[in-house]
């Protein structure tokens, strides 16, 4: 594992906890000589958790849209900052290149960066681990949304595995370092078939 991708927000949130998370996170993957891969701006928890993997002397890569290159504040200071050309190639762009996901709290854009990335492990075009970095039970009534959908059998209860829950960078991590992906029957799981 080399190359973190965090999804997060270009807002700095409500309470002080979340720019905290970010920067804590941000040192963490320097400290593990990890390289950072993210959306390219330098405001919110985005442009804190870029500014601290530098403060640090690790390696960051920014991946932005021209679209949102002025409205997200694009960190032009970065030495590798990719403006590509939509959304989509963003997404793609930084999965590519990343070995491993952690969600920050955001708003709409990361939870959809966050269920594309678990939609693409469960339908296993990528193997790689992904976490959710629960700051102050953000992700709480999310991870119960979730639980419920395993429940009523929309979301198959193996597919569970294919991320982990934890306030701290450092345990997730950690537990990126003994990941392996749960192998499902697709064919059993689309007929219902336990």
């Amino acid at each position: 594992m080399k190359k973190i991708c965090v999804f997060c927000g270009s807002s700095k949130g409500a309470v002080p906890e979340y720019m905290e998370a970010a920067e804590l996170l941000g040192k963490t993957i320097a400290e593990n000589k990890l390289e950072l891969v993210y959306g390219g701006a330098k405001v919110g928890l985005m442009g804190k958790t870029a500014s601290t993997v530098l403060l640090h002397n690790g390696n960051v890569t920014g991946v932005i849209p021209k679209d949102l290159f002025e409205k997200e504040v694009a960190n032009t200071d970065l030495e590798n900052l990719h403006v590509v050309n939509s959304m989509h190639e963003r997404k793609a762009m930084m999965a590519e290149m990343a070995d491993a996901f952690i969600a920050l709290p955001g708003g709409f854009g990361t939870f959809e960066e966050l269920f594309e990335i678990l939609t693409w492990a469960q339908l296993e075009f990528h193997k790689k681990p992904i976490g959710i970095l629960n700051i102050n039970g953000y992700y709480d009534k999310l991870i119960e949304f979730i639980d419920g959908a395993i429940e009523q059998k929309f979301i198959k209860e193996e597919h569970r595995k294919l991320f982990f829950v934890d306030d701290s960078p450092a345990a997730l991590i950690e537990k990126f370092k003994s990941y392996s992906a749960p192998s499902i029957n697709k064919a059993e799981w689309l007929l219902g078939i336990n």
